[in-house]
């Protein structure tokens, strides 16, 4: 438009002020008690972590042209993991990371730089909901204390093939526990092992 500077705005921020907008109107005011606060966040733009929005094609390609290796990837998630899921916000959205993944992220590299490249997955790290079955050092328990330490015997058919296909399995992601089968009136995003999933859009 003539007489304005048109501003870019990522998809985290417009989703981000957005629900401040329809919050602020829903109240029909700004929080008395905490003024400013809303602006602040409405000013915020980004956080310090590189790969915040990226894809899995920009991955893929930062490790094709040497500029990032699946370990460099693997330690910044696992970072960044620690430092909003267990601290500061507590988004509660992993339930566990895989102690493997820094081995294995290793061992990817070497076949990349032996010239295997397994998949356009090859190296990239996939967070799989807490009742997808693994074989490994991690438990698959749906979210509940009752299967706290259970492993399984196998794979199921996802893990395996992203295996296959040279993906890290990461860790496991919090989920309504037993995927919302024990009851019509639960928390959705809620389970015993892994808490209240909070959205990390919207905090």
């Amino acid at each position: 438009m003539a007489g304005h500077d048109r501003v870019k705005v990522g998809r985290r921020d417009f989703l981000r002020v957005s629900a401040l907008t329809v919050g602020a109107t829903a109240c029909g005011s700004v929080d008395e008690e905490r003024p400013g606060e809303t602006a602040a966040l409405m000013r915020e733009t980004s956080f310090d972590f590189q790969l915040e929005e990226t894809t899995i094609a920009d991955l893929t390609a930062s490790m094709r042209s040497g500029d990032r290796t699946t370990r460099s990837i693997v330690s910044q998630y696992l970072s960044r993991t620690q430092q909003l899921d267990r601290q500061g916000p507590m988004l509660q959205s992993v339930i566990e990371t895989n102690p493997e993944a820094l081995n294995i992220s290793e061992e990817l590299d070497r076949e990349r730089e032996a010239g295997t490249v397994r998949s356009p997955l090859h190296g990239v790290p996939i967070l799989l909901k807490d009742n997808i079955d693994t074989a490994d050092q991690m438990t698959t328990t749906a979210g509940s204390l009752a299967l706290q330490g259970s492993i399984p015997l196998g794979d199921s058919t996802v893990a395996r093939r992203l295996r296959e296909a040279g993906a890290v399995l990461f860790g496991k992601a919090n989920l309504s526990e037993w995927a919302n089968y024990r009851s019509t009136r639960s928390s959705s995003g809620w389970s015993a092992r892994g808490g209240q999933c909070r959205n990390p859009y919207v905090l």
